[in-house]
């Protein structure tokens, strides 16, 4: 069985997951199998019971662990006669190396999309309506939630922060999400007050094109700090690795919480 270390706290991981998802544009957010054992064990068993994370397609590029250079490179596959891949990286680095063995379990990879988080909602709720996405990339609807004096559509919104959205009324899910006894749940009594005190509005369903180019131009801005700064760091100590350098970012301010791996894929953009 595998070990995962008991840093963190099942609520702030999954919270950390939700930024993600919103940082991405309403794509798939990729776990890498170094990233999850460092993730308390509880939590990790819990997202994947309840399928807040699934198993994705196993990582094109990893780190070489042939030096101590650290080097992100493409991942070659051959397939056996027994029908298992042999995983390995090509060093053009060294002279001294050439084909670096990766073991299988480092490149797998667990992916959470706002499908699943709506999915997971919808079942906390026992709502029986499937999901579905609306026209703004952002946004999915949940179903249909019966408060004590109205029913109104529940919509899950990832733009800014993941939220549950009722009319023109909107909650941060992390905000209603408990953890007890190895799963997560939501409570739904604040959602039932938010269905009751919430106008409903149907621009619920269009898209806020102001506030989308507003986030579009505050992550341009923090990936241009990125690259700045790996433009300096290259002056400062050349020859380092990009996963070296993406690490220094991530220990700063600019780097907002996010992880190296996340840096290093648009500090050379």
């Amino acid at each position: 069985m595998t070990a995962y270390c008991s840093s963190g706290k099942p609520i702030e991981v999954l919270s950390e997951l939700f930024e993600r998802l919103c940082a991405c544009d309403g794509g798939t957010v990729l776990v890498s199998a170094d990233e999850i054992r460092q993730w308390p064990c509880e939590a990790v068993m819990a997202m994947k019971r309840q399928r807040l994370i699934v198993k994705g397609r196993p990582a094109a590029s990893a780190i070489c662990p042939g030096c101590e250079h650290e080097c992100v490179m493409p991942v070659h596959t051959l397939s056996t006669r027994e029908d298992t891949g042999s995983s390995f990286i090509v060093c053009d680095k060294r002279s001294d190396i050439n084909r670096v063995p990766v073991p299988s379990e480092r490149l797998t990879q667990w992916q959470c999309t706002a499908g699943l988080v709506s999915a997971f909602i919808a079942s906390t709720l026992d709502l029986r309506r499937p999901i579905r996405q609306t026209d703004d990339v952002d946004r999915w609807e949940i179903g249909m939630v019966l408060g004590d004096k109205r029913s109104q559509m529940v919509c899950l919104d990832t733009s800014i922060t993941s939220s549950l959205v009722v009319g023109d009324s909107r909650v941060p899910v992390t905000e209603l999400i408990e953890f007890h006894d190895g799963a997560y749940s939501l409570d739904a009594a604040p959602i039932r007050r938010l269905i009751d005190a919430a106008t409903t509005a149907d621009d619920r369903y269009t898209p806020n094109n102001a506030r989308r180019e507003a986030r579009k131009l505050d992550t341009q801005a923090m990936y241009e700090s990125w690259q700045k700064e790996y433009r300096a760091l290259r002056k400062r100590r050349p020859g380092m690795s990009a996963v070296w350098y993406s690490k220094q970012i991530a220990k700063m301010d600019i780097g907002q919480g996010r992880d190296s791996e996340t840096i290093r894929k648009h500090m050379k953009r």
